[in-house]
């Protein structure tokens, strides 16, 4: 093995064990690069699912006029300079009481570029819940709720949140994942695209062959993924992954299925220039004709990507696992 296929091999197992990489050139540019702004272009709310010993969940009572004495997980935006983990912990402070300790990220929502919620699972680690005493702008008190007793809700769209934090917490599905410390000046996805074929067999994946894509935009003329920005506001994740399969597949036959999230890179130290997000994202390429069997990846037009066979065994066994399994972050698109 040659030292670019071993520098490649190592990139894709940091990407498959949630770590980061430099991002360093965008491939699917829909319009100028403009770098993001913390609440000014983008907006980052985190939110927190925290159960006890008695499997309740931290719940706390709004202060805000429009939704006054009604309850909600903890939750609010980032501010300037803050890391994703650092904002979690404060809005969890400030809300609650008690001091917290992620988890794993549980699931990311995202309406475009411009809103993207990050949702934590996490445990309490100190702290007392915050009293009718102790209420200010930020909420009126704080408790936990059996998911029973009737309780007056901000909204309903937290209960799939908290079920998603029982779910892993008695079967986890993905590896716990934390968001690592990379700048990055926009919102971007790193594509861990793929296409798998069939020898037969379908039920092994000793039998299938499996191609990633890659990008030929790279300075360093290293093997690296191709990375799509999203900029316009209707831009989802699943969009940005379909606008880079049409730019150099436009006239196949395929489906783009957006597993989910491999990673998630932030920074946010320098406002203005490390605002941005890198999700590091699996997406599956498969022939969109019934039971018709493709042996190789639909050809590329333009020079701009190459198809990469992935001819280390294990490696191309973990990456197939995790796609069947479906063992990544889910992204939810609120559009």
């Amino acid at each position: 093995m040659n030292s670019t296929a071993e520098i490649l091999e190592d990139n894709l197992e940091k990407i498959l064990k949630g770590e980061g990489l430099e991002v360093r050139e965008f491939d699917s540019v829909p319009e100028q690069v403009k770098p993001v702004t913390l609440r000014k272009s983008v907006c980052y709310i985190v939110g927190a699912v925290i159960f006890n010993s008695k499997d309740e969940v931290l719940m706390v009572q709004e202060a805000k006029r429009e939704c006054y004495g009604r309850w909600y997980l903890p939750a609010g935006r980032m501010e300037e300079r803050e890391s994703i983990l650092e904002a979690l912990q404060r809005e969890v402070k400030e809300e609650a009481g008690i001091d917290c300790q992620p988890i794993t990220l549980l699931l990311v929502q995202e309406q475009g570029p411009k809103w993207v919620r990050f949702v934590f699972l996490a445990e309490e680690t100190g702290g007392s819940l915050k009293t009718t005493a102790e209420a200010d702008s930020e909420s009126l008190q704080a408790q936990w709720w059996d998911r029973e007793s009737p309780l007056p809700l901000r909204g309903r769209d937290i209960l799939p949140l908290i079920d998603a934090g029982i779910k892993y917490r008695r079967n986890p599905w993905f590896p716990m994942l934390q968001p690592v410390d990379f700048p990055c000046q926009v919102i971007c996805q790193r594509l861990f695209l793929t296409f798998i074929s069939c020898n037969g067999n379908t039920d092994t994946s000793d039998e299938h062959r499996l191609w990633l894509l890659m990008s030929s935009n790279d300075a360093t003329s290293q093997p690296s993924l191709p990375i799509a920005l999203s900029v316009n506001a209707f831009d989802t994740i699943p969009r940005a992954a379909h606008r880079l399969v049409k730019e150099c597949v436009p006239s196949s036959s395929m489906q783009v299925h957006t597993c989910g999230i491999l990673g998630v890179q932030h920074n946010g130290r320098i406002p203005g220039k490390t605002d941005g997000v890198c999700f590091n994202t699996l997406v599956l390429l498969e022939n969109s004709e019934d039971g018709a069997e493709i042996s190789s990846p639909p050809p590329l037009e333009g020079d701009a990507y190459r198809w990469h066979e992935v001819t280390n065994q294990s490696l191309s066994s973990k990456i197939i696992q995790r796609i069947k399994e479906e063992s990544v972050l889910p992204v939810h698109s609120l559009y």
